[in-house]
């Protein structure tokens, strides 16, 4: 639930709402919604649902949601390993390259 309570700290941040603007509109208390951030309290489906609605996603999307720092973890981690296979690739093509050279090679000396 913690991880959860980042993304909808995440989200009201990106709204500018204060922990007291996300209470009032979810008609919680203060400490009530300041659990669910942190993570103390489990979050039932109807709450999830209103927490949803709040901020414009399904349920799903948000307990997907990814935050800025994870979404460039993984971005920096494709970037890697597109370059790796990228590498491979042109590795790859050299040693075609060479299978075609040698073959040609061996069609000479046959004649």
């Amino acid at each position: 639930m913690k991880t959860l309570g980042k993304k909808i700290r995440l989200l009201r941040h990106q709204k500018g709402w204060s922990q007291e603007d996300v209470a009032k509109r979810l008609d919680i208390s203060i400490p009530a919604f300041s659990k669910i951030e942190t993570g103390i309290t489990d979050v039932n489906l109807s709450r999830l649902e209103q927490i949803s609605t709040l901020f414009e996603m399904s349920v799903v999307q948000l307990l997907t949601f990814n935050d800025t720092e994870e979404q460039e973890k993984y971005t920096s981690e494709l970037e890697v390993l597109t370059k790796k296979v990228q590498e491979r690739e042109i590795e790859v093509i050299d040693l075609q390259k060479k299978v075609i050279e040698l073959y040609e090679e061996l069609r000479r000396s046959k004649n």
